[in-house]
């Protein structure tokens, strides 16, 4: 479970302060010793890659490569994040770690516990719904045996609802990992289906 404790927001300077006491590196813990525990659940390749995406802002705004950082962070973690995760990315950022929080239980991308092999994402939105949405999820619900926010039992798939994939020209869609697939019919989710796990697409 995701706990607040007592944070507060950011001071003015970038650096999260938990307990009124911040020790100036962006971390909100009571100690450096705390910190340097917290930051070691981030990989050196992580941080190397978070410090280059961080280039393109300014360095008083190092919050804006939140939304980067914990899709990385997630990939590398089996495409889902912990709340030990979550911490060490406020941490790393100098942000409260609510601040963190919100985003990760904002953005669809973001899984706040563990998906399948392959997760599919199907829009429902009002395009897509108009072209068939509806069918195609059926037809996914019985090839898969699950429904939304579930993960068949041997862990092949998750499927999800979003939203939007602002690809509306081509509705009804999906994503597929990070790969869109468009005009969906039942015959094409058969075939996605059977290149992945023969199994599912029959």
């Amino acid at each position: 479970m995701i706990k607040n404790g007592n944070e507060n927001r950011n001071n003015g300077n970038g650096i999260g302060n938990q307990n009124g006491n911040g020790n100036g590196n962006g971390c909100a813990f009571e100690t450096l010793e705390k910190d340097t525990i917290e930051i070691a659940v981030l990989s050196s390749k992580t941080k190397a890659a978070i410090d280059q995406w961080l280039t393109k802002f300014p360095e008083n705004q190092r919050q804006s490569g939140v939304l980067f950082a914990l899709k990385l962070v997630q990939d590398e973690n089996k495409g889902f994040l912990t709340e030990p995760l979550m911490n060490a990315v406020a941490c790393y950022l100098g942000m409260p770690r609510i601040a963190v929080y919100e985003v990760a239980s904002f953005y669809s991308m973001l899984e706040l516990k563990p998906v399948g092999k392959h997760k599919i994402s199907v829009c429902t939105n009002i395009s897509c719904m108009l072209r068939g949405s509806e069918e195609i999820v059926s037809h996914f619900q019985k090839r898969l045996g699950i429904g939304f926010g579930e993960t068949t039992a041997d862990g092949l798939f998750t499927l999800k609802e979003v939203e939007c994939l602002a690809a509306c020209g081509g509705a009804p869609a999906m994503l597929l990992g990070t790969q869109y697939y468009e005009d969906l019919t039942k015959e094409k989710i058969d075939a996605i289906l059977s290149e992945l796990e023969p199994s599912y697409g029959q």
